[in-house]
């Protein structure tokens, strides 16, 4: 019996290119290279091994940032010349810069336009490596995260509950969607606390990222009601220039 691996056509460089696809929901979240090693280690290990080419050497995927993918299946294609992987992206995050799949650019009138937020600050993921690439051309990608989220709220609301996390919690309903803020609210106290006693830069990320956690649930809870996290901004934004004891007297007189 022939080797498996000795049916994939390599480019001359003993490359084929590797997609990334959700197991569940389908979305592409990145595309790579792999040599005949990679796909071979891909296979035994069941994670993604890929090949980088810059660097000429293995990569496998998540061993800087911890966002490792499992790969639940392998197939190839009718031309035996590219690979798809059906996978599990830990920590939700695909791409280097920190958003769930490097496909985040939308062709519009106006050009490429930024569709989907960031989950989490490169520099938090990689530190001081963390890099711009090239197709940037040194723009600072800016995305209206809030709208971004009100309307994947509302996206969410009708898919599967097997289609993402967010469906899995609207589908569990508003309990459920509670005891998440109470964890993260917990959660973020905790790292509070740490941050406050030790005061290093990982405490510093982690006390960010519960933080990030508390108010990405709390949007979640908002959608449930069919509230804009707009309605949040607003609401801080009519507060300007009122005294916390002010404020708290129009509270009264209002209650």
């Amino acid at each position: 019996m022939s080797n498996w691996l000795d049916e994939v056509k390599f480019d001359s460089n003993g490359l084929v290119p590797a997609i990334a696809q959700h197991h569940q929901t389908g979305r592409v979240l990145m595309v790579a290279w792999m040599n005949r090693q990679a796909l071979q280690l891909t296979a035994e290990k069941n994670q993604s091994v890929y090949y980088s080419r810059s660097r000429q050497k293995l990569w496998h995927k998540g061993e800087e940032s911890g966002h490792f993918q499992t790969v639940h299946e392998i197939r190839l294609d009718c031309d035996a010349d590219v690979i798809i992987l059906q996978i599990e992206q830990h920590g939700g995050i695909a791409c280097h810069t920190g958003r769930e799949s490097c496909f985040y650019r939308k062709l519009t009138p106006q050009g490429w336009e930024i569709v989907d937020a960031q989950l989490r600050d490169p520099t938090a993921i990689y530190g001081a490596s963390a890099k711009v690439e090239a197709h940037d051309h040194g723009q600072t990608e800016q995305v209206d995260v809030l709208n971004y989220l009100g309307r994947l709220m509302q996206q969410r609301k009708t898919a599967e509950a097997d289609s993402s996390y967010i469906a899995s919690l609207y589908k569990k309903g508003l309990n459920k969607i509670l005891e998440k803020v109470g964890e993260e609210s917990v959660e973020t106290i905790i790292a509070a606390k740490d941050y406050a006693v030790l005061a290093s830069l990982e405490n510093k990320h982690d006390l960010i990222y519960e933080v990030a956690d508390l108010w990405f649930h709390s949007i979640v809870m908002l959608g449930y009601f069919d509230l804009d996290p707009q309605v949040v901004l607003d609401e801080l934004a009519r507060r300007q220039g009122l005294s916390g004891l002010i404020e708290k007297a129009n509270r009264s007189q209002e209650a």
